[in-house]
This record gives C-alpha cells, structure tokens and sequence, in this order.
C-alpha cells in the first residue's frame, strides 16, 4: 500500500497516509519564515513500519521547499534531524542549542 504525506493547512498539520487512511499527523505553526513542529503521532496499529520516519522527512521536505526553518519541539523530530545531519540546516544555527542539537553535524 502506498504511503504519501500531505499538508493540511486548514487543520495546521500534515497527515500521513497509507493508501487513503489517514495514520498518522504532525502538528505545525507557520510564523514569519519559521515552522514550529510541536507535535506528531501516529497509529500504533501501523507502529514499526518506518510511517513517522516518512511522516517527518516529507515535513522537512516541505519546510525546505517553503524556505521555512523549523523549530523541532517534537522529540521525535529532533531525533531524526540527529539521524539525518543533512537536514540540521533546516534548523537556524541560533536555535539549535535549544534543542541539543548544536553538535548534531559532527
């Protein structure tokens, strides 16, 4: 089944889907040129499967193609961003200490 990620805007979140059930979501706020990520879930019955991953990368895509930054109060996205040091630009150099990820390009 395919899995695609789509914004929401109405709803500020992007949804995740797999065919067209929605499994998953991840909350944002657009200020300025900053995107905040506070928050994602996605259904434990889909669990395992690499959907947040999905979920997170598709965000960060949009982000970049919006030329947004992000601010990742979610958990989960700080540690993919720490997963994936090609993504740290995403995150302006000045906030990155704030969320531990000053020595996550190393």
């Amino acid at each position: 089944m395919e899995t695609s990620v789509v914004d929401v805007p109405d709803r500020g979140r992007f949804e995740v889907l797999l065919g067209d059930r929605v499994v998953g979501l991840a909350s944002y706020h657009v200020e300025g040129g900053t995107m905040a990520l506070p928050h994602t879930e996605v259904d434990p019955s889909v669990g395992g499967r690499g959907i947040g991953k999905v979920l997170v990368a598709g965000v960060l895509a949009a982000a970049r193609e919006r030329g947004l930054y992000v601010l990742p109060y979610c958990s989960f996205v700080r540690h993919y961003i720490q997963q994936h040091p090609e993504e740290l630009d995403l995150v302006a150099e000045e906030e990155r200490p704030h969320f531990g990820l000053e020595t996550a390009d190393r």
